[in-house]
């Protein structure tokens, strides 16, 4: 599934070919790996628009993107191959997938999840299940903590709805799932990596992709400066998270958490190489306070 083949390739895209199309995720943590494509040497190379995790997934099962940052859930879904170098990931705590229950945990019956994220709903069942010995019944809901809590025993929250709540305040029981998931394995999660046909038809993308990560790094303090707000949080909040709780480089422990993951979801019947999924029934993030009116710690 993980493709380790490929090179970066440093030729220029021909003015005859036509730019590969990739879509890519508008959450914060997206924003170091795609700088280099809106801002950089890398700008124009490719034709670049936004969606959420899942209907980035969705665009490559029609063949409307060539290329997309997509849950690793479904890359294995689609049977995918993936571009290597790069991904989103953790190594503890993440801080943007909160699992947060009003019932003890070994009493969970019922999950209320934003599926924007199909590797997060894989995620909290895999943890639900070794931690606690429990399975669930899961239902798509639009990321409102108090709505999700009023229809089920525990809820998944994620990406920037999650960066808007702080755990500490919250009158419920809280589980950061890749704090969790190094507990398990002792290794990385891998959420999610560029992926899709491009990667094999188009092997200079690894090279645009890397150069487009190294420019957003390097451009961190200006990435902060100039769309914290645009997400609603505080400047020393997203530089702290974009620098100490996600990662973006796809090394040897990565791939090797991601082989974890993959097992483990296929073992348990969550990842079905071939399964075509409704698209999750979500609505637009509309990101809630955690109680108190605080936003962070």
């Amino acid at each position: 599934m993980l493709r380790s083949d490929l090179q970066p390739i440093s030729q220029p895209l021909s003015s005859s070919t036509p730019a590969p199309r990739l879509c890519a995720v508008h959450y914060l943590n997206t924003l170091p790996l795609v700088w280099g494509l809106r801002q950089g040497q890398a700008r124009g190379r490719v034709a670049l628009s936004f969606a959420s995790p899942a209907d980035c997934a969705e665009q490559l099962r029609a063949g409307s993107a060539d290329l997309g940052l997509v849950p690793v859930a479904e890359m294995a879904r689609q049977g995918l191959p993936n571009v290597p170098g790069t991904c989103i990931s953790s190594d503890g705590p993440v801080r943007s997938i909160l699992l947060v229950s009003r019932v003890p945990w070994e009493q969970v019956r019922t999950l209320a999840a934003d599926c924007n994220s199909r590797t997060s709903v894989v995620l909290a069942q895999i943890v639900l299940q070794e931690r606690f010995g429990v399975r669930v019944s899961v239902e798509s809901r639009p990321p409102s903590l108090s709505e999700m809590l009023s229809r089920a025993d525990a809820a998944l929250v994620i990406g920037d709805a999650a960066l808007h709540i702080d755990p500490a305040r919250l009158p419920y029981h809280v589980l950061d799932l890749g704090e969790e998931w190094r507990q398990i394995t002792g290794l990385p999660m891998v959420y999610a990596v560029w992926a899709g046909p491009a990667a094999t038809t188009s092997p200079w993308l690894e090279g645009v992709l890397a150069d487009s990560l190294a420019h957003g790094e390097a451009n961190l303090d200006a990435i902060v400066k100039q769309e914290a707000a645009n997400f609603g949080v505080d400047p020393d909040f997203a530089r702290h998270y974009l620098s100490r709780h996600v990662r973006f480089h796809l090394g040897e422990r990565e791939r090797a958490g991601l082989e974890a993951f993959l097992q483990r979801g296929e073992a348990l019947g969550l990842i079905v190489s071939g399964e075509a999924l409704e698209p999750a029934s979500v609505g637009p993030v509309a990101p809630e306070l955690a109680p108190g009116g605080g936003e962070h710690p």
